[in-house]
């Protein structure tokens, strides 16, 4: 695959955070290719072209019933997943992982201060890792409350 082919997520996982380590860890990757996984399954991409899979067969219009259960399960994950990480982080997700907008791009539509993208994007993995079970509650909460005392 050339340089040019990678995915923005893709090439942010392959830089070094200033402590050397990768910048994005094994679990937010993967959520984030999960997430762009349902999401083109579900077929959520915006289409500019005709699209003659979808066309109504019997000169009725297409709708839910008409799409397969599969499609169906994948955007409802994708619904679920964007619901748990919250209207927040869930904008810079769809962005990077599923439109495949480098972080530079999003800052500049969104009229954000250089690298902002990139840290919203790694608290946005880190949310959708912890959704999907890729990180162990213990790893995730190091600095949680573990007992109320009265």
């Amino acid at each position: 695959m050339a340089a040019s082919d990678e995915s923005p997520l893709t090439r942010l996982a392959s830089r070094k955070g200033t402590d050397g380590k990768p910048y994005l860890s094994a679990p937010e990757v993967a959520a984030g290719e999960r997430l762009r996984i349902d999401f083109t399954r579900g077929g959520l991409s915006p289409s500019v072209t005709q699209r003659w899979d979808d066309a109504p067969r019997t000169g009725g219009r297409a709708g839910p019933t008409d799409l397969s259960d599969a499609v169906l399960d994948c955007r409802r994950r994708v619904e679920l997943a964007l619901k748990a990480v919250g209207p927040e982080l869930s904008g810079v997700l769809l962005d990077v992982c599923c439109f495949l907008k480098g972080t530079e791009r999003v800052e500049a539509e969104r009229q954000w201060p250089a690298r902002s993208a990139k840290l919203m994007l790694k608290a946005g993995l880190s949310a959708l890792a912890r959704h999907y079970g890729l990180v162990h509650e213990a790893e995730a909460g190091r600095g949680a409350i573990r007992a109320w005392k009265g």
